[in-house]
């Protein structure tokens, strides 16, 4: 007779130091697979605090915290099929990112990861200790390995669990998105599923948390690299997924196999989700932002409306006398294509009331970006008292090629408690316009059709706080731009190479140096949603006081 073994996969959106609502979580999906008559229900890492901790994690009173929490949860679901969850673990005075074993009202089992990632946004030293490699527990007839999230990305942690006896790799993953980044892990699971000869589940949370949001797309692979399950991405789903052992190892039974959308609609997903859960998880359900007409503001609106629903997005126009017709109406557009409010809000007897303060200071100088950077910093101060009185959560809107170069004004338009484009160059700003025009989707909130004026994407970007000005008087034009900055930022090359592509050696010395000057800024600018490898804040820590250029 074959064996099979049915296990539940709770592919879940935690929220950071929600203990109460994770363990909720946790028991709406053990009701699910007791119904299902499962042998095993299995969570993410670090699935009971939430992930990324960061530092919080140290905190001697939230690890009691999560140990209540976790013998909690193993009481109530003392009857039904066992689980596994993630959660730090406190031993000897030493703590570890570990992997529990619930099953009878008690922990029956503890796996410990052993390989701790300190790169790109990960910083795992600094908070646990690496842990000698676990070998398999059974259940049910079927000897289980859980490599924790990095484990499995090395060679020594998969092909010990398999010399131990493990007959299925259980990997529970917090791998937050970034561009393609599924494709690497598909590649890297299916080196494991070779070199073991077992099957392999990766289980990977959703959700948003900071900068980062977890994309879920969880999958099993069966002997011979074969996909057998693929969830979705982005969504919570819980499902289950049939093994089969007939004599030869074990086999998951092919079930469903969600297709995933391509890099243009999981980056704007990335955006959509990682605004909606900061602002729910954060307890703010209203935002408002500065929309001048521009394309950089019009995306944001957009991406809001997607996210919360116009309803609750407060668009506002803060004209100056450098504001054009053409501007005025196409935020007016923008506005009426989503269905946002629209106010607006001149400056000009604000702007003039603070000229007139600062005249017997500033007499005996010439105008310069000074009155520039007051226009900006007005329009912030104004935002931020709307958003104080009205309890909206203030968006910035610069794109990732501003924020790089510091074309953007501190204390004005970067003021703000969250930037859902932080990391999207100008180049791909333009592009996501033109997508969202064409698409929608059941997880957008915003309108169908075109909302984003064909002329808001086609027209020369301008700052309008000077007569006639456009973003090229001062920056090379994006495209070369973004490509520069890709290479410097993204990609760490030096100068020379720039150069030997064909770059002006001194366009790309310009740039670099306006990437370091602007340091400052970013040290102290709103969070952003991350898309890339080499997104500010964790994947890309550079010193604030720098002399260094490259000397190439």
């Amino acid at each position: 007779m074959p064996q099979n073994f049915r296990l539940t996969l709770a592919q879940l959106n935690p929220t950071v130091g929600d203990f109460d609502g994770n363990i909720k979580k946790a028991l709406d999906a053990h009701k699910q697979a007791t119904a299902a008559g499962a042998d095993l229900l299995a969570f993410p890492e670090m699935f009971l605090t939430g992930y990324q901790t960061q530092d919080l994690v140290l905190k001697p009173a939230f690890q009691a915290e999560s140990e209540r929490a976790l013998l909690t949860l193993a009481e109530k679901c003392a009857d039904g099929p066992a689980l596994t969850i993630g959660a730090p673990l406190l031993e000897n005075g030493k703590l570890y990112n570990a992997y529990f074993l619930l099953q009878n009202g008690a922990v029956r089992v503890i796996a410990r990861k052993h390989h701790l990632p300190n790169e790109d946004v990960f910083d795992e030293h600094r908070l646990f200790e690496s842990a000698p490699i676990s070998g398999p527990f059974e259940l049910n007839g079927m000897r289980i390995g859980c490599p924790v999230c990095e484990d499995a990305w090395h060679v020594d942690v998969a092909e010990t669990m398999a010399e131990t006896g493990a007959e299925l790799l259980l990997i529970p993953n917090g791998s937050p998105y970034r561009r393609d980044k599924h494709e690497l892990r598909m590649g890297l699971m299916v080196s494991r599923v070779v070199e073991t000869g077992m099957p392999l589940v990766y289980l990977n949370m959703v959700g948003g948390q900071d900068d980062q949001v977890f994309d879920g797309a969880t999958f099993v692979l069966n002997p011979g690299a074969e996909l057998a399950v693929q969830m979705p991405v982005f969504d919570e789903s819980v499902t289950h997924v049939d093994f089969e052992n007939n004599g030869g190892g074990w086999r998951a039974i092919q079930g469903e196999r969600e297709i995933h959308g391509d890099a243009w609609e999981q980056d704007y997903r990335c955006m959509v989700d990682s605004l909606r859960d900061y602002m729910g998880k954060t307890g703010f359900s209203k935002v408002l932002l500065g929309l001048s007409g521009g394309i950089d503001s019009a995306i944001v609106a957009t991406i809001a409306a997607d996210a919360l629903g116009p309803q609750n997005v407060r668009c506002v126009m803060l004209p100056s006398e450098y504001t054009s017709e053409d501007s005025l109406a196409d935020a007016a557009g923008v506005a009426h294509a989503l269905g946002c409010q629209l106010d607006t809000v001149p400056i000009a007897a604000g702007r003039a009331a603070i000229t007139e303060t600062l005249a017997p200071l500033f007499e005996a100088y010439q105008t310069d970006v000074t009155e520039e950077n007051i226009q900006s910093r007005l329009r912030g101060l104004l935002l931020m008292a709307m958003s104080n009185k009205f309890g909206e959560m203030l968006l910035t809107t610069g794109n990732k090629s501003e924020v790089a170069v510091g074309y953007a004004t501190i204390y004005g338009d970067m003021a703000g408690g969250y930037n859902p484009i932080k990391d999207l160059y100008k180049t791909r700003v333009f592009e996501t316009c033109r997508w969202r025009n064409e698409n929608h989707f059941d997880w957008m909130k915003g309108p169908v059709g075109e909302v984003i004026p064909p002329r808001v994407i086609d027209k020369p970007p301008s700052a309008e706080l000077r007569e006639d000005q456009k973003d090229e008087d001062s920056l090379p034009p994006y495209d070369v731009l973004d490509a520069i900055l890709e290479a410097l930022i993204d990609h760490d090359q030096s100068v020379s190479e720039l150069v030997d592509k064909g770059f002006d050696h001194a366009l790309v010395k310009r740039v670099e140096n306006l990437i370091y000057m602007s340091e400052y800024k970013r040290f102290q600018s709103a969070p952003g949603a991350r898309l890339t490898l080499k997104a500010f804040w964790l994947d890309r820590r550079y010193p604030i006081v720098n002399r260094w250029r490259d000397p190439s």
